[in-house]
């Protein structure tokens, strides 16, 4: 899987430092603050529904977003011009930044007073950003047909902070081409890790330069695989790391003799430099666990027929899930906090906007009823959509803390060296567990 740049929990100090300075597009009067905080309750519960725009002063708003960035552009303003359309009366003005870039830049503008009013967040970064107060409350937003899963992901002490806008999976894509050559079955329901392994080896044995699979070994397939095995990295109530558990150390030594031992899944040098997708593009990959998100990229460069079904765990299955979410800062004034609810109400749960989104096959909005993406499933390769949806009944989040970057730096190092043979499975996760005990403080 392709990997995502995540950006660094440092963030926590900067913004609650200049917290006091925040504000929308410009600063605000100690008596303007006060002002705008006793309307706080109004604004949070004001209909996302038309109605009429004649009684309404026009509003002009700022949203900013990373997910647009790189050829959805034009989609996003056919939603707003939708939007606008409906709610006349609101102006959005509409900031597309990249990612490698949004975080960097929405650190410094918060922390000095010129964040936006709402803006796209991922869940990588949502827990630091409504642990220090940057967020509005939305718990009075209207998220009727919305994603139960991806609502509470959006969560932080039992309060809703976000509307998630889209989600992705990540699913098991694999070569027929191969597997028919390797005069292997399929993938179904029934199959475990064993049985990738398994199929693994007999593609392997097809050449040379042929594997079996490609799951990088850091911290994003790790925390999963951990539990495709039973295990976590958090107890239940978040309060002590379990990183080097028996459960996890099990599933890291499944993910190290990948490598190491049967050696179905090449090691950095046998990849030559070459990327995962680029190997599979190439067809000499058998399987690779990736996102969904990968579905246009491989329909045009795979010569090769290739399909999907949901990912196999080993004692139980287990499913990565991504989502993004739309929030409004804080800091906004009243008004522009009731258009901005609005707004990102109507990106997250309208159907005209689920359906632009889909038109343009950006990714999934995140809405409870999957009748509504039908059109998602008409779409082949590949030809069992169906098992995106069906992964959804395997989620595993990644835990939420204030530190999670740093979490994850420190696990994908030692892991890492799993992988590479410098040390055991049981090495490397006890040596993350006292380096996370001795830089995090967990609640």
């Amino acid at each position: 899987m392709k990997a995502k740049r995540l950006v660094s929990m440092g963030l926590a100090v900067v913004l609650t430092a200049g917290l006091a300075a925040c504000g929308s597009s410009q600063n605000k009067s100690t008596t303007e603050q006060t002002a705008n905080e006793n309307q706080t309750e109004t604004a949070e519960s004001v209909s996302t529904e038309p109605n009429d725009q004649e009684s309404e002063a026009p509003v002009t708003i700022t949203y900013a977003n990373f997910n647009a960035s790189g050829g959805n552009e034009e989609t996003l303003n056919k939603m707003y011009e939708a939007f606008h359309k409906a709610y006349p009366n609101i102006t959005v003005e509409i900031e597309t930044i990249a990612m490698n870039d949004y975080f960097t830049t929405m650190q410094t503008r918060i922390a000095g007073g010129t964040g936006p009013d709402c803006l796209e967040m991922n869940i990588e970064n949502f827990g630091t950003y409504a642990s220090q107060g940057i967020l509005e409350d939305l718990s009075g937003a209207g998220t009727e047909g919305m994603n139960q899963t991806a609502l509470e992901a959006f969560q932080y002490d039992g309060t809703q902070y976000g509307l998630p806008e889209n989600f992705s999976t990540v699913v098991l894509v694999y070569n027929k081409d191969l597997f028919d050559k390797a005069g292997i079955d399929y993938p179904d329901d029934n199959w475990t890790r064993d049985d990738v392994d398994a199929a693994a080896a007999k593609i392997r044995a097809l050449g040379d330069d042929i594997y079996g699979i490609y799951q990088p070994v850091t911290y994003n397939e790790f925390y999963k695989v951990a539990a495709q095995y039973g295990g976590s990295l958090l107890n239940s109530d978040k309060s002590a790391f379990t990183i080097n558990s028996e459960e996890n150390v099990a599933a890291l030594q499944s993910m190290a003799d990948r490598v190491q031992k049967t050696n179905v899944q090449p090691t950095e040098e046998q990849m030559g430099g070459m990327g995962d997708w680029d190997l599979f593009e190439s067809g000499r990959l058998g399987m690779i666990p990736t996102g969904t998100w990968c579905f246009n990229t491989f329909k045009d460069a795979c010569g090769f027929n290739w399909d999907i079904c949901v990912e196999p765990g080993e004692t139980q299955k287990a499913t990565h899930f991504f989502a993004n979410a739309l929030v409004v800062n804080k800091a906004a004034s009243a008004e522009a906090k009731a258009a901005a609810q609005k707004w990102i109400t109507w990106l997250a749960s309208s159907a005209e906007a689920a359906q632009i989104r889909l038109d343009a096959g950006w990714d999934l909005p995140a809405l409870d009823d999957t009748g509504k993406l039908s059109s998602y499933l008409e779409q082949t390769p590949p030809e069992h959509r169906q098992a995106v949806f069906d992964s959804l009944n395997y989620i595993v989040m990644p835990p939420v803390i204030n530190d999670y970057q740093q979490m994850s730096d420190i696990i994908t190092d030692c892991v890492s060296k799993a992988a590479k043979g410098e040390c055991t499975a049981k090495e490397a996760l006890d040596d993350a567990q006292s380096k996370c005990e001795a830089a995090i403080k967990l609640n």
